[in-house]
């Protein structure tokens, strides 16, 4: 049931938000649009996959993706993802992968590889037969590395950004 307030009384809760949005905080229901347009914004408390409630919408603090997405500052680069090889892990054509050199590439992690010249995103696998580089969808097979090859890891991906 949905019940309609007919009084032109605004309630306590929000002159307390109007109030609060004046001091610099950023506000859904009161927006202050030039704190907003300067900075990125972190809003406080986590957003309800669920059923929706009354959320407190204002800004806790500034929020830095680098502080976030990157470890090891000097040996992280971003490399756009092409093709569908990967989808099966939630990794799509043209995403952004956050790619860290620093970090040990181990069993299951998902890595940069170069194979033959070439660089691929892919599964590393270590199994008893050797290396193995999987992809996470149906149509393509996995890629036995032999020793012939020429073979490195470049990067470990540490992050998957995409547009949804």
């Amino acid at each position: 049931m949905i019940s309609m307030q007919t009084t032109t009384a605004r309630p306590k809760r929000l002159e307390r938000q109007a109030r609060r949005a004046t001091h610099g905080l950023l506000s859904l229901t009161h927006p202050n649009k030039e704190l907003f347009h300067r900075k990125r914004a972190l809003l406080r408390g986590a957003v309800p996959a669920g059923f929706p409630s009354p959320a407190d919408d204002y800004v806790e603090q500034r929020i830095n993706l680098d502080e976030h997405l990157i470890q090891h500052r000097e040996s992280t680069f971003f490399m756009r993802v092409a093709g569908d090889s990967m989808r099966g892990l939630g990794i799509f054509d043209e995403d952004l992968l956050v790619v860290d050199r620093a970090l040990t590439a181990v069993h299951g992690c998902v890595v940069i590889a170069v194979l033959d010249g070439e660089f691929t995103v892919k599964q590393l696998l270590h199994t008893p037969s050797g290396k193995v580089l999987r992809a996470a969808h149906p149509n393509y097979l996995d890629q036995h590395i032999k020793p012939e090859q020429d073979f490195s890891i470049w990067g470990v991906v540490s992050w998957n950004i995409h547009k949804i």
